[in-house]
């Protein structure tokens, strides 16, 4: 069965005034989950962020979960991005046929 990967934010560190604007994020807290429908694995980190000046600035209040995604990915970079899901995918796979096993003893 296919991995799936759902990104999530924890929690955003925001600095209270910057050039005029409250709350100006400046690290994210991030989540990511992998499953297969069966097995589960999952990491978090975090990342700093800055403002682009040649992006229009998006309000607080205003921001949304594919957003801080879309910069958490993009300050991260695609390689290590793909690297991060190729890690969880082995996780997922190392648990549904362990390389390693410990079978109780055969005496009782």
């Amino acid at each position: 069965m296919p991995v799936t990967y759902t990104w999530n934010v924890a929690q955003m560190d925001c600095y209270p005034e910057v050039d005029g604007e409250t709350d100006v994020v400046f690290t994210v807290h991030w989540t990511i989950s992998a499953t297969d429908g069966t097995y589960t694995s999952g990491a978090y980190g975090t990342v700093g962020v800055t403002v682009d000046p040649a992006e229009p600035f998006t309000p607080y209040a205003d921001l949304t979960l594919d957003q801080v995604v879309g910069w958490v990915q993009s300050a991260m970079g695609e390689e290590k991005v793909a690297e991060l899901e190729v890690a969880l995918a082995d996780n997922i796979a190392a648990q549904a046929n362990p390389p390693v096993v410990t079978p109780p003893l055969p005496w009782g």
